[in-house]
């Protein structure tokens, strides 16, 4: 999390993998396919459904890598900004619970947890790093290569225009408005389709 908030100066955001038996765990940390600028992040739809696929044919399920939600803030603030808070309630209001983690500059982050089953509820929770658990050596070629593949980076066009342009030609034209959360969510809570997502 350290190299990818560090690594350039937008926000960066990925899923987060948890074992099946301790599902707020954080194992590993995915990236999808992403237009950042400095205040907000949008998901490529195409790639959202490639990692989810990959994800349930590895036997996972998508409590362990479609729940917790993470990103970083290029600034010292860790608080959810109103666009965090619209794409926390858009993309993942429809799952019975979600994590949101932030991670700003100068170490200080934030974490959520909300569950929206029965009356619902949220709740800030402390965050460490587990030492006593064995952990992969770093990696920063692989996770530099994974930066540079999924992040693509926009910023303000120099002018007085609100436009924005990217940084470099980018593959995606995405909404940050999407809503590929709903679309595969509508796909999963198929009972046929559910079926085949269960290991």
């Amino acid at each position: 999390m350290l190299f990818l908030r560090d690594y350039g100066d937008t926000e960066v955001g990925g899923f987060g993998i948890a074992p099946s038996d301790d599902l707020l765990f954080v194992e590993d940390i995915q990236l999808v396919k992403q237009v950042c600028s400095w205040v907000h992040v949008a998901f490529d739809d195409e790639s959202i459904a490639d990692f989810f696929d990959r994800e349930v044919d590895a036997n996972r399920r998508p409590e362990q890598f479609a729940r917790i939600w993470i990103h970083t803030h290029p600034g010292d603030c860790p608080r959810p900004s109103i666009t965090d808070e619209e794409t926390f309630q858009r993309a993942f209001g429809r799952a019975d619970w979600a994590l949101m983690f932030i991670l700003a500059r100068e170490g200080q982050s934030y974490t959520r947890l909300r569950f929206n089953v029965g009356p619902g509820a949220e709740i800030e929770l402390p965050v460490c790093v587990d030492y006593s658990r064995s952990f992969l050596a770093s990696r920063p070629d692989a996770w530099e290569a994974e930066y540079l593949t999924n992040v693509h980076a926009v910023q303000p066009v120099p002018s007085e225009s609100a436009e924005w342009e990217p940084v470099r030609p980018s593959p995606l034209e995405e909404d940050p408005t999407n809503s590929w959360f709903e679309s595969w969510f509508d796909y999963a809570a198929d009972d046929e389709n559910a079926e085949e997502l269960l290991p």
